[in-house]
């Protein structure tokens, strides 16, 4: 694997989606629809997409926006030196162990395991291995924006190609997929022309 930059660490999950816990410091780069990876160690790599992003609240934080003012350095401390608690859900969609295959893992990451952030050439290889055979994973998620969730995914990973034949078959595929679901087509359709052009 090329560049390794650690975005968190796991808080609980199964084989078809995990949470990852991170500090504020580390909340710069990732982003809903993101790629990232668990490596689990003997070669074996779990993907998955950024599916929610959450920053709970504590005691502190509930009497602080209840302030009139609140000043800089108070919310500055808050952010950097106290454990504001942010969660990530990832959900799987696929893993890595000599090639990778758009199949769920034979097991899900350990408490603890460091998360990275795929970098641009790891998503061109992830998304384009196979035929799109992902998307299912994507398309039968429940409590998920799908919709949103594509777009954010397609649009990262169409600058990951460069090119605009990626996209378009990828836009094929989907409109193949869910030919038979016409709310669902249109709201990813609608979704997808919001994010980009293809």
């Amino acid at each position: 694997m090329s560049q390794q930059y650690e975005i968190g660490r796991m808080l609980r999950g199964s084989t078809t989606e995990f949470v990852v816990g991170c500090k504020v410091t580390q909340l710069e780069a990732p982003e809903f629809g993101a790629l990232v990876r668990a490596p689990l160690g003997n070669g074996l790599h779990v993907y998955g997409l950024i599916s929610a992003i959450s920053i709970e609240d504590d005691g502190l934080v509930r009497q602080l926006v209840t302030a009139d003012t609140v000043e800089e350095s108070i919310i500055a401390d808050n952010r950097l030196n106290r454990n504001v608690p942010i969660e990530m859900t990832v959900l799987v969609v696929g893993h890595k162990n000599e090639r990778i295959q758009h199949l769920l893992p034979p097991r899900p990451p350990l408490s603890l395991d460091v998360i990275e952030l795929c970098p641009p050439e790891e998503v061109a290889e992830f998304t384009a291995a196979g035929r799109f055979g992902y998307f299912r994973h994507i398309l039968r998620a429940e409590n998920v924006p799908v919709g949103e969730l594509l777009a954010a995914h397609l649009k990262a990973a169409h600058a990951a190609h460069g090119d605009d034949g990626w996209a378009q078959r990828a836009a094929q595929e989907l409109i193949t997929l869910l030919r038979d679901d016409y709310s669902s087509l249109t709201s990813v359709l609608s979704a997808l022309g919001d994010a980009m052009a293809f």
